[in-house]
């Protein structure tokens, strides 16, 4: 049927004269256009939605979109064959892909064939995993089997109060566990941008959405052969930052936003952040130093004092894996009291999933650069991109707090019983909470001045820029999932 009417556009176009020939066949290509009817288009711009094409209009360059398989009808046979098409062009060519996700999801008079068209599909992110940037753009309903399409691309989004993800739907769930729960509750933008971490981050329309991933994909290479585009740079990479002298409070236990060190090192204070509404007591995103990408990953002392719990480190070794996969240099900045003690967490494996954060640094090859703020203890000190975990370049602030864990709960332990409890601790923080012993035994490349910190990290991403480390040759690794 769709061969049928490309053949006789054809045909038209060879027998009769071009401005006729070409008048019919725009006039096919506009019968296209249409989709299923102008009542449909007005139906979808009530419920504060725009039409596929209206979205690919905000999402691309000006005439830039080329359709392919515009003449395309619903098949069984076929079904998943425009996606599975345009997946296979886009690894073939190294280019990124991009799903904007409005679906109700599979026929299910098509049986089998749904399912086998949804696995095509998924394999085939899987192959391009780690090769091409892969990114889902949730903007309407999306459950079953067409979840996983997206929970494993690089990025997801949605749009909020117009699109969910769930597996099984409030009535399923009513039916089975006597559940009662609402469509948005269960899997709307909200939920899976802050309880369950499933999705990067949530928009509050279609347009808000297309102009985040247009933002996003300027961070971001075609392909994990190329490496991210440079800008100019009109921030001179050089300039000191006074004011980070003074950002670290005077008492340890007082927090600060290290939001505010991020903005004060990155060009023009541009951060684009990932999972900004989940596992808040870690920071991960993307910025440039002196024109260049890189992806950065901060604790957040606002938040828990940026302990590293369950979430946080699931957050961090994702991002971490993609920055590497992708040629972006990592840059960690440090201020972390260690894992979050409880037994919420020990049950619920913080040893495995703390273990995900060591293993993507460890693993990663682009250039690493660790700042370390205020607190560096115990085993976070480790995980958080050391030099142990092959940091290529770090450095400690005065302030440093590079220790097995704080004075308190050392002399609690190590002088327990002592009279003089306040002495101990004095002593103790003489003793080991310096950055001093640590930069002895070359663990800390240099104690420097907050203010330089934007010049040191950039003299190093130029120095590292020619880095060429290579892991053992193997199939994969076995990162403890």
């Amino acid at each position: 049927m769709q061969c049928g009417i490309v053949k006789s556009a054809l045909r038209f176009a060879s027998q009769e004269a071009p401005e006729s020939a070409r008048g019919k066949l725009q006039k096919i290509r506009n019968a296209a256009l249409i989709g299923g009817g102008q009542s449909r288009i007005e139906a979808q711009h009530k419920k504060g939605k725009l039409t596929a094409r209206e979205r690919l209009r905000i999402l691309c360059d000006s005439d830039t979109f080329t359709e392919y398989d515009m003449f395309v009808e619903h098949n069984c046979t076929d079904f998943g064959m425009q996606s599975k098409k345009i997946m296979d062009r886009a690894l073939t060519t190294r280019a990124p892909v991009i799903g904007l996700k409005d679906s109700g999801g599979a026929r299910i008079q098509e049986g089998v064939d749904s399912m086998a068209g949804y696995a095509d599909i998924f394999q085939r992110i899987v192959l391009a995993s780690g090769v091409i940037p892969q990114i889902s753009v949730i903007m309407g309903p999306c459950a079953g089997g067409a979840v996983y399409s997206a929970a494993i691309t690089d990025f997801t989004f949605m749009v909020e109060d117009s699109s969910y993800l769930f597996i099984t739907g409030p009535e399923v769930i009513k039916a089975v566990t006597n559940e009662t729960i609402a469509k948005d509750e269960l899997g709307g933008a909200k939920t899976h941008a802050s309880l369950s971490g499933v999705v990067h981050n949530s928009f509050s329309n279609d347009i808000e959405a297309i102009l985040n991933i247009r933002e996003l994909m300027t961070f971001l290479p075609q392909s994990s052969d190329e490496a991210p585009l440079t800008r100019i740079c009109l921030d001179p990479w050089d300039r000191d930052v006074p004011t980070l002298d003074s950002i670290v409070p005077p008492d340890p236990s007082e927090p600060y936003d290290m939001m505010d060190v991020i903005a004060s090192i990155i060009d023009e204070r541009d951060f684009y952040e990932i999972s900004p509404k989940y596992a808040q007591n870690i920071i991960t995103g993307f910025a440039r130093i002196n024109g260049s990408p890189v992806g950065i990953v901060g604790n957040q002392p606002k938040v828990a004092a940026g302990c590293l719990d369950i979430n946080a480190s699931v957050k961090a070794a994702r991002f971490v894996r993609f920055c590497d996969a992708f040629n972006l240099p990592i840059i960690t900045l440090v201020d972390v009291p260690g894992f979050l003690p409880g037994v919420a967490q020990e049950h619920n494996g913080i040893i495995r999933h703390g273990a995900k954060l060591r293993y993507a640094f460890a693993e990663a090859t682009v250039p690493k650069i660790t700042v370390i703020i205020r607190k560096a203890y115990g085993g976070a000190y480790a995980a958080m991109a050391s030099k142990h975990l092959r940091g290529d370049a770090n450095y400690a602030w005065p302030t440093a707090e590079i220790a097995v864990m704080g004075a308190t709960g050392a002399v609690a332990i190590i002088s327990k019983g002592h009279p003089d409890v306040a002495a101990q601790e004095r002593q103790y923080i003489d003793n080991f909470i310096s950055p001093i012993p640590a930069a002895k035994r070359g663990f800390i490349d240099d104690i420097i001045e907050p203010r330089t910190t934007r010049r040191r990290i950039a003299e190093d991403l130029l120095l590292l820029s020619s880095k060429n480390l290579k892991n053992p040759s193997k199939k994969h690794g076995n990162i403890p999932l």
